[in-house]
């Protein structure tokens, strides 16, 4: 199980495969397929422990070593990790996870030689566990290319702020079809300023809970949840929710009295849209196929255009995202969702709204691309999002009227975790 989660996190760090797709019960690894629940889950959070700490646990590592491992070293490396990041953040007997290391650096002829070595570094760690800790805990553990790219759009201070946000495992947040507070007395859950609602500390499956089979709600970050209440009132009104899946948004549209229409380009999701909609007892108009050969026989009130992106936004629950992605991603997502706005904008009639929105931190993606739509599309109007119709959530609103959610926003409170998504959100007006 270790040996899995040292060849996972090699493949996450040194070829860039996303983990969601390693930790896929279908299509995913054989060996992480062939674990028992148990393992799979440990399996889950040493690599997702890894990954968010993997800066601090490397230099952890380079510490207690007088001479860097050799360039051919790398799965050495990635056993050293996963050992250290059981040991300094994960309740697992030190014991175990110093023996299981060794005894997997015997079994790899590669890195026989180097058991001695993983011994006593491991050892090292347990004892010095609390030193190791103090010692680390001023390097980001964010990438560099990250960091720089933080610092940039939000500031020294904020960036260290943000990136300290993702070494915290998300909240569980649910989007109700009516009275969150109700909701959160029956669930011990608290009402966020969204009406979404936050789940505390619990055992056992979300789908157990009360409501799940009914549909009463739906599983939706905070951040998640607010474009679709950018609209004001769709009751009556025509919307596409274009990259529709996994379909919490769609929901939110169907919810407010739209009449909506769901396009998604991937068929294996089109059906979990379809699945999930049954579940809440709502119905769409659904498309399946490219978004840019999407042409509605009338035009359309409105569109939400949450747009692929980089997910820079989500890492504490896809704390990969940072390794596997890069500025090269960026760009060349940052050109998509451009190109999917000016499509969408011939999509809706004079006077329709576009909530165009992603979950990304990086403002190529968001602020600096809608500038430039504004700035050579006179046609389209920015409607700025008022501050004071967003109480909590005033400093989420930019001088521009955008909205930018960060993974440090929402403080803990009263036993219940804080963060939300970095999502960022522009309403859009076509005169």
């Amino acid at each position: 199980m270790r040996a899995t989660a040292a060849k996972l996190l090699a493949a996450a760090v040194d070829r860039k495969t996303s983990l969601d797709g390693m930790l896929d019960l279908t299509h995913g690894n054989p060996a992480y397929k062939a674990l028992n629940d148990a393992d799979r889950a440990l399996t889950r959070a040493i690599l997702t422990t890894a990954l968010r700490h993997l800066p601090r646990l490397e230099a952890a590592i380079a510490s207690m070593i007088e001479t860097p491992l050799p360039e051919g070293a790398r799965a050495l490396q990635h056993v050293l990790v996963v050992a250290a990041a059981q040991i300094l953040h994960l309740d697992v007997p030190s014991h175990a996870a110093v023996d299981l290391a060794v005894e997997q650096a015997n079994r790899d002829p590669r890195n026989r030689r180097f058991a001695k070595l993983v011994n006593a570094v491991l050892r090292r760690l347990v004892r010095e566990k609390d030193e190791v800790l103090a010692a680390t805990a001023s390097i980001s553990p964010v990438p560099d290319w990250f960091r720089a790219r933080l610092v940039s759009a939000y500031g020294e201070a904020e960036a260290t702020r943000i990136a300290e946000a993702q070494l915290t495992p998300p909240a569980i947040d649910l989007t109700v079809k009516d009275n969150p507070q109700a909701w959160a007395e029956k669930l011990g859950a608290k009402v966020l300023p969204t009406g979404s609602i936050r789940l505390g500390e619990f055992e056992g499956s979300v789908t157990a809970l009360e409501g799940f089979d009914r549909g009463d709600w739906w599983v939706q970050d905070v951040a998640a949840s607010i474009p679709a209440k950018l609209f004001g009132d769709l009751k009556g009104k025509r919307v596409a929710d274009l990259c529709a899946a996994p379909g919490g948004k769609t929901a939110q549209l169907i919810a407010a009295g739209a009449a909506v229409t769901a396009v998604e380009q991937s068929s294996n999701r089109l059906a979990r849209l379809k699945e999930n909609l049954a579940r809440l007892g709502m119905s769409a108009e659904l498309v399946g196929g490219d978004l840019f050969k999407y042409s509605p026989d009338e035009k359309l009130d409105g569109i939400l255009l949450d747009a692929p992106c980089s997910s820079t936004g989500t890492t504490r629950r896809h704390p990969d995202v940072l390794w596997t992605k890069g500025m090269q991603d960026i760009e060349k997502l940052a050109a998509l969702q451009e190109k999917m706005l000016r499509h969408a904008v011939t999509l809706v009639k004079s006077g329709g709204v576009i909530v165009f929105s992603n979950c990304s931190l990086d403002p190529m993606e968001g602020e600096e691309l809608i500038e430039r739509v504004l700035s050579d599309t006179p046609s389209v109007k920015r409607l700025p999002v008022d501050p004071a119709n967003w109480p909590g959530l005033e400093n989420a609103i930019t001088a521009q009227g955008d909205f930018r959610t960060t993974p440090a926003m929402i403080p803990p409170s009263d036993g219940f975790a804080g963060g939300m998504d970095g999502f960022f959100a522009s309403v859009l007006r076509v005169e």
